[in-house]
């Protein structure tokens, strides 16, 4: 995996929590504004923070999962970051060594395939000296890992800045102290229940980036950080290694997840169905798909042309009865089923599918009926974890067999399901058998999974 040219760094962190996105944003807007091409991946199956992310730079940003993506698309995704940049960062997920199993899918193990170095961001705010243990450990655990920076974050004072910097210093003296963030107001991104509030819905975004930035400017030694950049290596082993199948691409170079639906695809884009792979449009489109956004939330329909229609996930939770009153598009997705267009609902697109949907409040929402299932938000479950999904029949996505990975995350309930035909049977990444998923009705389909990349891909 030769991921171009560009060197790269990864900023992680011991926990989630930690820091580590505040400081990706604030590093990639001081880069563009400082004219440095500073591209960035996410490490992880998140839709959210790779928004963040391009707001920041000004650059795409692509998710790599290297439990869920076969090498050659990890590759070409490191290979299109690389493209015109100076500089790749790679923010991790979780905690350093936090992964989908103990042997595949950490921040670690994507440090170890590429061979960039860690900064490591440590929430100093209620620690002195012993920052300095935490960092060792870390430093040491894992062979392969480079762990060659440390950001403090959280820091109190100058004086408790020292004492972090004399302890790293004199325990720790190979890892790099590249600053100490103090404790800063108002750089808290809001949440809700799937993580951050999407980026498209922060009302002062581009002022937080810009404070970040400044932050990073004042305490953190940027051209030391740049300096510690490596690019990524050649042979050895490499992310994605134990996958084995089909080659899962499209187009000339390119990655294609998922195959082409139809090649005049209508895709829903809007608060509501946000979360979507970039990577799964680019390979339509580089297979020679013609792709158009619609917005159910506007009450727009599937192009009446489309031969195939991708509901993404999103939040229709918070939507409902704006959903169920808009006709025209619950009634342009009936007449698209009706003449047989390959229809996929990912997570929040499989409930919309459904019969109906009940929200947090307990009111239930028709919905476009063309699937027998019902789901409800009412009573709040969570249901996360990567899944390896098996199609269970013959289909737009494959044949009966054919493997995908994947991730579930969500708290809706399923009410009731069924009849029809499973779409998938599924197993989560130890491979524990999980029954079956989703459901298929002639071209229609969907289930709670959010497909990231065929099995070999």
């Amino acid at each position: 995996m030769n991921g171009g040219a560009a060197p790269g760094l990864i900023i992680a962190a011991p926990a989630s929590g930690c820091g580590k996105t505040v400081v990706t944003l604030g590093l990639l807007r001081h880069l563009a504004a400082a004219g440095v091409a500073a591209a960035s991946v996410k490490v992880g199956p998140d839709y959210i923070d790779p928004a963040f992310h391009t707001a920041a730079s000004g650059r795409p940003c692509r998710n790599i999962d290297p439990w869920a993506m076969g090498r050659r698309t990890l590759t070409h995704i490191l290979n299109m970051a690389a493209d015109g940049a100076q500089l790749i960062v790679c923010e991790g997920v979780m905690g350093l060594f936090d992964g989908a199993t103990l042997d595949e899918g950490s921040t670690a193990h994507v440090a170890e395939a590429t061979g960039w170095p860690v900064v490591l961001v440590i929430d100093a705010a209620a620690q002195g000296a012993s920052a300095a243990a935490v960092l060792k450990g870390f430093a040491t655990h894992m062979r392969g890992v480079d762990v060659a920076g440390v950001i403090f974050n959280r820091v109190g004072s100058p004086r408790h800045g020292d004492i972090l910097r004399e302890a790293a210093a004199a325990w720790v003296p190979e890892v790099t102290v590249l600053g100490c963030l103090p404790r800063a107001g108002g750089l808290v991104l809001p949440e809700r229940h799937l993580g951050l509030v999407q980026a498209g819905e922060h009302p002062a975004l581009e002022a937080f980036l810009d404070r970040a930035a400044s932050l990073m400017a004042e305490h953190l030694d940027v051209d030391a950080l740049r300096r510690l950049a490596t690019p990524c290596k050649g042979p050895g082993r490499e992310i994605g290694e134990g996958v084995q199948g089909s080659d899962g691409v499209g187009g000339v170079g390119g990655a294609m997840p998922l195959p082409v639906l139809g090649q005049r695809t209508a895709v829903a884009r809007d608060e509501a169905f946000a979360f979507c792979y970039p990577l799964v449009i680019d390979g339509w489109r580089a297979a020679g798909a013609d792709i158009r956004f619609f917005s159910p939330l506007d009450d727009e329909a599937p192009a009446a042309t489309a031969d195939a229609v991708y509901l993404p996930g999103g939040y229709p939770e918070l939507h409902g009865g704006r959903l169920a009153a808009n006709r025209n598009f619950l009634d342009g997705l009936a007449a698209s089923a009706e003449k047989g267009a390959a229809i996929l609902g990912e997570c929040g697109g499989y409930m919309v599918l459904g019969r109906g949907l009940v929200d947090a409040a307990g009111q239930r929402h028709a919905m476009a009926g063309l699937l027998s299932l019902e789901t409800s938000f009412a009573q709040r479950r969570l249901h996360l974890g990567y899944r390896r999904a098996v199609l269970e029949r013959d289909g737009p996505l494959g044949g009966k067999g054919e493997a995908y990975r994947g991730h579930e995350f969500h708290y809706a309930a399923i009410a009731g399901e069924g009849p029809g035909t499973p779409l998938f049977r599924c197993a989560d990444a130890r491979g524990a058998d999980l029954g079956p998923a989703g459901l298929a009705e002639g071209r229609v389909m969907g289930s709670f999974i959010h497909l990231i990349d065929r099995e070999g891909g």
